[in-house]
């Protein structure tokens, strides 16, 4: 299924609607512009297999940009609007993108890309009918000389979303192609909608989040597939998001427990001014949800909640209801597939009850690679198992078979539901002249869940005492800002006069993390 279908059979029905601007595409627009948009590449020389990126903020055009690529089997890259260019075009080029969509409201990083990113053939800028950028072309102008027809043969393409790792450079998720036809649909995708959430052409979905993120963008595509419409919020406003669920009599969502924290904060008034009772169904994943969150906000709305754990790669998912998750609280579920392993760093099964690192079985071999980068896709394999991958994440099992995440290998941090990860700030921070070693890692904020936290060793001759303590970590907050995007930036810095490493180099970051935590039973 694919918007073709519901182009023919309910043309005039929203298959976007924007939460701010009201702004509605229907099926029909979507089955046509993106139709157009496919005609472009592939007179552009792109085939199956080859890669296109968006950069673009939450906008109306997004889903016709992610359909053209989808129905013509290219790869698609979203490109978080919030990178600096150096971010972005380490993107762009590492996806090996030779089309690149953008925004009029991401003109100067897109500007500034246009030399580090050499192998792009086109450049379209949506909005930009009177003030394209050099080197792009307007978008409406370009797609509106292409015919608004399907092309000859539509295989289905893909999304390639980035995720970083231990070195703090993101590496693509790549996924073979399927073969199936585009107006097949994904055979794993849409049943799992049917099946788990009960997904179908009368579901009005509310996207409250980038959409240059994983489950956003691919949930929000599915509902599409399956002919529902999407709600999608330019940004995420708490009490926007109930008044959204109430005017379009929302059926299905899905939030990060930062949203949940930011909704329950409201005052008594303001919740209980909106009707939510068309909800039902809110999935939720992304960040540990405290279980006093959780707690209240099945209260609040009902036994509507549905947690899952997994990751872009789809080498496993667990999922637990509400009623399920107040018998087990805290855990996120049993997995649906394939079978979960909790092993010690050699690869050894551990009992239940024990903690260790997270695996799922792949019998069918693994899933997934990251693009560029084997070393990086061996290394989530078990030594002892070469058919059981992990995400990186810390847990247990209970005797039921239900996982409790513990911990994060490699000292993630989780803000707001967004993943960050310190080696890459730390690679920032470490060059500036003030800095002799620093180290990274999340503390607790009651709000985001997490922030990010530096400690830094200054280099010899510098005074970070006092007031000029206080004036360092001002510049050096600065410079990370000059570098990096704003949510990966240290809130506050300490300072240590010397940082506890292992003779071997290895940073025993436990030691400096670990008091930051001391009372915190549950990370907020």
């Amino acid at each position: 299924m694919y918007p073709r279908v519901h182009a023919a059979t309910s043309p005039d029905k929203p298959a976007l609607v924007m939460g701010t601007s009201g702004e509605v595409v229907t099926y029909r627009e979507l089955d046509e512009r993106s139709c157009r948009l496919a005609r472009l590449l592939w007179d552009a020389g792109l085939r199956p297999g080859d890669h296109a990126a968006i950069f673009m903020e939450n906008h109306p055009r997004y889903f016709e940009v992610a359909w053209a690529a989808l129905r013509s089997g290219l790869y698609l890259t979203p490109v978080s609007s919030y990178l600096t260019a150096d971010e972005a075009a380490y993107v762009v080029n590492d996806c090996q993108a030779r089309a690149l969509v953008t925004s009029v409201a991401r003109r100067e990083v897109a500007e500034q890309i246009v030399p580090a990113t050499p192998a792009v053939e086109v450049r379209l800028m949506v909005d930009g009918a009177s003030a394209a950028t050099p080197g792009h072309e307007p978008y409406e102008d370009a797609i509106g000389r292409h015919p608004a027809v399907p092309l000859d043969d539509e295989p289905l393409g893909d999304l390639m979303f980035y995720s970083s790792g231990t070195t703090g450079r993101p590496k693509g998720i790549k996924r073979p192609l399927t073969g199936r036809q585009a107006s097949e649909g994904s055979a794993l995708l849409l049943p799992l909608l049917r099946s788990l959430y009960a997904v179908d052409e009368d579901s009005v979905y509310l996207s409250p989040a980038p959409l240059y993120h994983a489950a956003p963008l691919t949930f929000s595509a599915g509902v599409q597939a399956l002919g529902g419409t999407v709600v999608a919020m330019e940004r995420f406003d708490a009490a926007q998001a109930l008044a959204l669920i109430e005017r379009h009599g929302v059926t299905h969502g899905q939030f990060v427990p930062t949203m949940f924290v930011r909704m329950l904060k409201l005052s008594e008034e303001e919740r209980r001014r909106h009707d939510v009772s068309s909800l039902r169904v809110a999935v939720h994943a992304a960040a540990p949800c405290p279980v006093p969150v959780k707690e209240q906000m099945i209260a609040w709305w009902g036994p509507v909640l549905v947690e899952y754990y997994a990751g872009t790669e789809g080498n496993g998912v667990t999922l637990i209801h509400s009623e399920e998750w107040l018998d087990h609280r805290g855990s996120v579920g049993r997995s649906l597939g394939a079978p979960l392993h909790i092993c010690d760093e050699a690869g050894e099964e551990l009992p239940v009850g024990e903690t260790g690192l997270v695996y799922f079985d792949s019998p069918d071999g693994l899933p997934f690679e990251y693009h560029n980068d084997p070393d990086k896709t061996r290394g989530t394999l078990n030594p002892r198992h070469p058919n059981w991958s992990t995400l990186g994440d810390v847990g247990h099992l209970d005797e039921d078979g239900y996982l409790y995440l513990t911990d994060r290998r490699a000292y993630m941090i989780i803000s707001g539901g967004v993943n960050i990860y310190p080696q890459e700030i730390e690679n920032v921070l470490v060059m500036h002249p003030a800095v002799m070693d620093v180290a990274v890692f999340g503390v607790p904020d009651d709000d985001m869940g997490e922030q990010v936290k530096a400690v830094v060793q200054p280099a010899a001759g510098t005074e970070a005492r006092g007031e000029a303590g206080a004036e360092l970590e001002r510049r050096l907050i600065a410079y990370c800002r000059e570098h990096l995007a704003a949510v990966k930036c240290p809130k506050s810095i300490d300072f240590a006069a010397e940082l506890p490493r292992l003779p071997t180099g290895k940073l025993y970051k436990r030691l400096l993390r670990d008091p930051y935590w001391e009372g915190r039973e549950v990370r907020i």
